[in-house]
């Protein structure tokens, strides 16, 4: 800061409140107009973040001058501190399009009013506080082959034209037959679209549906009211028909849904939660992007995700903040979206809370505490890094490029130009509940100076080594295949729904049709990753118990049998059996008194760990399960870690406290993969 201050008088509206100096940040000529603070308004209170907090999120690093008042007499201006102070509020002075707050300061010297003076875009600070205080983030949908394929009767027409063709040209009767299948549903949707444009009804299974007429929510930011269509609804089928114009019949849309919508929309807009619908700006030529989105200053791109089936057509910068779906193909492909147990949507929404519990971790227990402690005395770089979305989210396209192949879908709905014509993008401002989290990477925010920060936690996996490789995939299933064909038989990875809600995926290992493992994780091959060594430590116990009352060093050489470096293959061992037992032969007989005590040890060691990893109020439960199999169940135990209803971990033994500590070992090892694939 400048040393020397630049005298001014302070104002709110028309009330002289006193005289302060003004010390502009250094390398800034900043001054007010006409040396004079003329305070406009303040900021709506918080109960929970202080403004520089919410500043240093949307507008980091951006403060343009330190104010100290002249006189601890200056009753106006000492009236406001205070309630600037202890309110969490600012006292804005509102210049051209630019918001300057008054941020009341502590200090460890000064005896007298002081603040520091931040910039920020107007109207984009009351918008993000009342994100912040309600703990919400912004969710930006794209609509077309993400949400929703809508046709009109000309799209139809066009499309069912080029189908035509296509199988007018193909020699292959497989690829016929698809494209046949194809077109059949192009036209049956034509026909009922045609039913709704002529008579406003349409006939689905026998039954006559009419429209109901439809109040939709004004644009954000319009000044129009909200204008009535006639809609007609088919659930069953995920199918509205509706008119864009509703005095146009011409205008009529076919509009197929994406299973799962329903659900999600009602999610988010659930307990009274916010859904605004805006209109997304940008340039036919140029890239989406989420500063012309909330240009409005709804949100920060910062707080908000973005759903859609395309990576690339988002800025640079934005790419990060993008979740990828598969495209939405209900006519070449609808039997996709049953190919996955959870639908596309749901995986969104479990992402959503899983970017939602990182972002306000990383706020809470990182930027706030560190805002607390920041004094007026205190240099501008010593603000600490805001959490971005982009954090918390791996992109990644997972769309196919077609390389030139004839029997790639075309696009089965208006196009995107078109859509955005007639259709509006709706943003939901969902309040997701708290699941998990990835720590921050280190990447620079929008409009914020590239500094260097320790990140709160972990580096995101993204930057270090990427997801869990083929490699080590192969190396588990190549290993229980081998174990499967030299005991003759069969081993199955099978995908099932998965019920928590921060694990998107899971399997299941099934050896002669007997379930010996299950895995879950964000991506399908790291839940198949944690199934396979889950199966193979559970086939270890069962063996074990079935050769030998006690483990040791039996445990080693058989963990060096499959996992050795051999390829992942199996490899013949020296007699392990034989070797454990003229070892335990030699032992004194106090020696399972002391594997009791290390086993006790290690439990307690591990439940710590466990806990430590836990939110707050969770607990680690312990319960009996089923044996895996009937005949190497007997004088074992067998339990299973539960943690809110999900299972983490299982374990066999001989003794309870040992079957205890073999799934408490893999409980924590499942909780460390969670938040930190790299562990």
């Amino acid at each position: 800061m400048s040393r020397s201050g630049i005298s001014s008088k302070v104002f709110h509206g028309g009330n002289f409140l006193g005289e302060a100096e003004v010390y502009p940040a250094k390398d800034q000529g900043f001054t007010f107009p006409s040396n004079e603070i003329r305070i406009n308004y303040l900021s709506p209170p918080s109960e929970r973040c202080p403004p520089l907090s919410v500043l240093q999120t949307i507008s980091p690093f951006s403060v343009r001058c330190k104010v100290l008042a002249k006189s601890p007499i200056d009753q106006s201006l000492h009236r406001l501190y205070l309630s600037c102070f202890q309110e969490f509020k600012s006292a804005i002075v509102v210049i051209g399009s630019e918001e300057l707050h008054l941020v009341a300061m502590p200090s460890k010297i000064e005896k007298v009013p002081c603040f520091w003076c931040c910039s920020v875009q107007a109207g984009l600070y009351a918008s993000c506080l009342g994100l912040l205080n309600l703990r919400c983030l912004a969710i930006v949908f794209d609509l077309d082959e993400t949400l929703i394929v809508a046709n009109t009767m000309k799209s139809f027409e066009d499309r069912i034209e080029a189908l035509s063709r296509r199988i007018d040209g193909e020699e292959d009767p497989v690829r016929v037959s698809g494209m046949s299948a194809e077109l059949k549903r192009y036209v049956e949707d034509k026909d009922l679209l045609k039913q709704y444009i002529e008579t406003n009804t349409v006939v689905d299974n026998g039954r006559v549906v009419n429209v109901q007429n439809e109040q939709v929510l004004p644009v954000h930011g319009s000044q129009e009211g909200g204008i009535v269509r006639p809609v007609i609804r088919l659930p069953e089928r995920n199918v509205v028909l509706t008119r864009i114009n509703p005095e146009v019949r011409d205008t009529s849309v076919f509009v197929r849904l994406r299973p799962a919508w329903e659900d999600l929309r009602s999610y988010l807009t659930a307990k009274g939660r916010k859904s605004t619908i805006i209109k997304e700006y940008h340039e036919k030529s140029s890239k989406k992007s989420l500063q012309h989105v909330f240009q409005d200053g709804a949100c920060h791109p910062k707080m908000a995700m973005v759903i859609d089936d395309r990576l690339q057509v988002w800025d640079d910068k934005d790419q990060p903040r993008v979740h990828v779906v598969p495209a939405y193909t209900p006519y070449y492909a609808p039997q996709a979206e049953m190919a996955s147990p959870v639908p596309v949507l749901c995986v969104a929404r479990n992402v959503a809370c899983n970017v939602r519990g990182g972002f306000f971790k990383e706020f809470d227990e990182n930027l706030l505490r560190k805002i607390f402690e920041i004094s007026y005395e205190d240099e501008i770089v010593n603000l600490t890094y805001a959490p971005d979305v982009g954090d918390y989210l791996i992109s990644e396209d997972t769309n196919i490029a077609s390389n030139n192949n004839k029997d790639a879908p075309m696009s089965e709905g208006m196009s995107g130009s078109e859509v955005e014509r007639r259709l509006n993008r709706p943003v939901h401002l969902g309040d997701e509940r708290q699941i998990q989290f990835q720590a921050p990477s280190t990447r620079p925010a929008d409009g914020e100076i590239s500094l260097p920060r320790a990140p709160a936690g972990n580096k995101n996996l993204q930057s270090e080594v990427g997801p869990p490789t083929v490699t080590q995939s192969s190396l588990f299933v190549g290993v229980l295949q081998e174990i499967g064909r030299r005991c003759g038989s069969k081993v199955e990875f099978r995908s099932t729904v998965a019920n928590n809600k921060n694990l998107h995926f899971s399997v299941e290992v099934l050896f002669s049709t007997e379930k010996i493992g299950i895995g879950m994780g964000r991506t399908r091959e790291e839940a198949q990753i944690q199934a396979a060594e889950n199966a193979l430590r559970n086939l270890a116990s069962s063996y074990l118990s079935f050769i030998a009352p006690t483990t040791g060093s039996l445990q080693k050489d058989l963990d060096k049998c499959l996992l050795g470096n051999e390829n992942g293959f199996l490899r013949d061992a020296p007699n392990p059996v034989k070797d454990e037992l003229s070892g335990r032969e030699a032992q004194p007989s106090t020696s399972g008194q002391l594997s009791q005590s290390n086993n006790s040890d290690r439990l307690s060691l591990t439940l710590r760990g466990i806990k430590e990893l836990c939110f707050e109020g969770q607990d680690i439960v312990f319960r009996d399960q089923a044996p895996i199999s009937d005949s190497l169940s007997k004088g074992e135990y067998h339990l299973q870690a539960e943690l809110g209803g999900q299972v983490l971990g299982r374990g066999v033994g001989l003794s309870k406290e040992e079957a205890k500590l073999q799934a408490a070992e893999m409980a924590l090892k499942t909780l460390k993969e969670t938040v930190n694939p790299q562990v």
